[in-house]
């Protein structure tokens, strides 16, 4: 889906991944994994609580290279294997990500939906998350080329 056909809501970022869709999504549902990857450049990850699971909680803090932490708390929506992973960020700002896994040739085609509460909170949030997520892509893609 190309932004422009989505909501003003929602910041949208795609990457095509040399990997299948099993070892993108093992790359999720792995904890050790998905710490390295998760956040922008630079960042590190301490999980105090993981459950992969519909309903499951993900309670993390994210840790900047500027010594700032920031405490993060999700709840998965839905989960199915090799395919879509949705969570709810439910501490400010509020927003649903949804991440879809297609197989595209020998790798998989990820989207990244980030839908916030509303298009201002979007417009607020865009040239920070945009970036952001390119770079929690490069980080995913890196991982993944490592294995």
């Amino acid at each position: 889906m190309q932004q422009d056909t989505l909501p003003d809501s929602v910041i949208h970022n795609s990457r095509v991944l040399p990997a299948t869709p099993g070892q993108v999504f093992a790359a999720f549902e792995n904890p050790d994994k998905l710490a390295i990857w998760w956040g922008p450049a630079g960042f590190t990850n301490t999980f105090a609580t993981f459950e992969f699971i519909p309903d499951g909680n993900w309670i993390f803090t994210m840790h900047a290279p500027n010594g700032a932490d920031f405490a993060n708390e999700s709840v998965f929506r839905e989960i199915v294997r090799d395919s879509r992973i949705v969570l709810e960020h439910t501490v400010v700002p509020w927003f649903r990500l949804t991440v879809t896994l297609t197989p595209e040739g020998q790798g998989t085609l990820l989207t990244w939906d980030q839908e916030f509460e509303n298009p201002e909170m979007a417009e607020r949030m865009r040239p920070l998350a945009a970036t952001a997520n390119e770079q929690v892509l490069d980080r995913l893609q890196a991982l993944l080329v490592e294995n």
